[in-house]
């Protein structure tokens, strides 16, 4: 089975501009990927790191949870690069307070909070999804990289709300990659835990690290760029016959 080599890819990474989302920018990047930098309030960061990468990268603003926002955006990178979005990696997360101290428990849990996380998680994804499928089709292949957590596996903290929409998530990869196989497009997953460090675990206390890195068969806690080296791999050649899966980066602590 035939494959297209990353450095042909243009890959679009929602909410590209800081965090997780640029490790894995500048990952695929460095693969020789052409890279579309979305935004949704990360303006100046996301256009610093175009500057980094030169030429092959474009920048554009979008709200994920926007269907015709995001459609917009996918066409402005095609006419851009002269050539469609072949692959996606569905990043962009809701706002959202990683505070076990403060997070909502099962007595006031709110059908809000839940649509919330719906919405951006699993209605985002699926906008960028649909957005891109055409311009896959036309190139008769495509990579679709949805981000999750192991928190699915292993709800050692139980936002309720943030683990819901990403089990969702992980299911419309898995129904996803039956409805498009036949089109030779990939749906996987990679889920990981507590990155170290990303702005979303910039507050972690140095011993909640420890303890996690502790638990794990390599004593240690993944980092951003270990994070980034996984995506790489479903959306390399090396991937071309995986399709459908969840893998989960987090240094062995959870067995999937």
């Amino acid at each position: 089975m035939s494959a297209v080599p990353t450095s042909e890819h243009v890959v679009l990474v929602t909410g590209g501009g800081r965090g997780l989302g640029a490790h894995i920018v500048l990952a695929a990047a460095a693969q020789g990927a052409r890279v579309v930098i979305n935004y949704r309030r990360s303006g100046d960061a996301a256009r610093a790191l175009a500057d980094k990468i030169g030429d092959k990268a474009f920048v554009v603003g979008a709200d994920v949870t926007d269907r015709d926002a995001v459609r917009d955006m996918v066409a402005a990178a095609g006419e851009h690069f002269g050539t469609p979005v072949t692959a996606v990696v569905n990043n962009a997360l809701p706002d959202y307070s990683f505070n076990g101290e403060d997070r909502s428990h099962a007595d006031d849990l709110s059908w809000d909070e839940l649509d919330a996380q719906l919405t951006g998680v699993v209605g985002g994804a699926l906008n960028v999804i649909q957005a891109a499928l055409p311009g896959m089709r036309a190139a008769g292949s495509g990579r679709i990289v949805n981000i999750g957590t192991n928190l699915v596996q292993n709800p050692v903290v139980p936002y309720h709300d943030y683990t819901a929409a990403k089990a969702a998530l992980l299911a419309l990869t898995r129904t996803m990659s039956h409805d498009l196989g036949p089109d030779g497009i990939k749906v996987n997953m990679v889920s990981g835990g507590l990155l170290r460090t990303t702005d979303a675990s910039a507050a972690t206390p140095g011993a909640v690290f420890d303890a996690i890195a502790d638990s794990t068969p390599l004593r240690s806690v993944t980092t951003p760029e270990e994070f980034a080296d996984a995506v790489l791999f479903f959306l390399s050649p090396w991937s071309r016959a995986v399709t459908g899966q969840n893998l989960v980066v987090d240094g062995g602590l959870v067995k999937n």
